[in-house]
């Protein structure tokens, strides 16, 4: 499986209050759509293109801010794989190694964006971040 496209389509950010207490930050991953995708300019041989569409949102609870990331990204995949992913989607699941993939993607390319746009916003961000810490003797 390789990656040959991946695009943001859309980006949103709201805060909603100024402040709020005891924050709690859910962040949520869905793929509302996946398909065979045809085109032009790809032709693998004996791979197919997938299309995946997906929405990455982190949500700051009690109601103090929103932000929402949709995109689609674009996969080479082995002819034999791209039917077991698209039977299984049919029923709405998917197999856990390319959901793990498409995931993995997804969070490294969506949480850097949703970084950006937590900082412009001065929202605590979502996700532990490295800290330096004084070593002990």
């Amino acid at each position: 499986m390789k990656v040959i496209g991946f695009n943001f389509t859309r980006m949103s950010a709201e805060r909603l209050k100024d402040s709020a207490e005891n924050i709690k930050i859910n962040t949520e991953m869905e793929f509302p759509e996946i398909k065979r995708a045809k085109s032009q300019f790809f032709k693998a041989g004996k791979e197919d293109m997938i299309e995946v569409k997906f929405e990455y949102k982190v949500n700051y609870e009690p109601g103090l801010a929103k932000i929402a990331i949709h995109g689609t990204m674009f996969l080479s995949v082995e002819e034999k794989t791209s039917e077991e992913i698209l039977k299984q989607w049919k029923k709405k699941a998917l197999p856990e190694d390319f959901r793990i993939f498409i995931s993995n993607i997804v969070m490294k390319k969506a949480t850097l964006k949703a970084l950006n746009l937590c900082d412009e916003l001065n929202l605590p961000i979502h996700i532990p971040m490295p800290v330096m810490r004084k070593e002990s003797k």
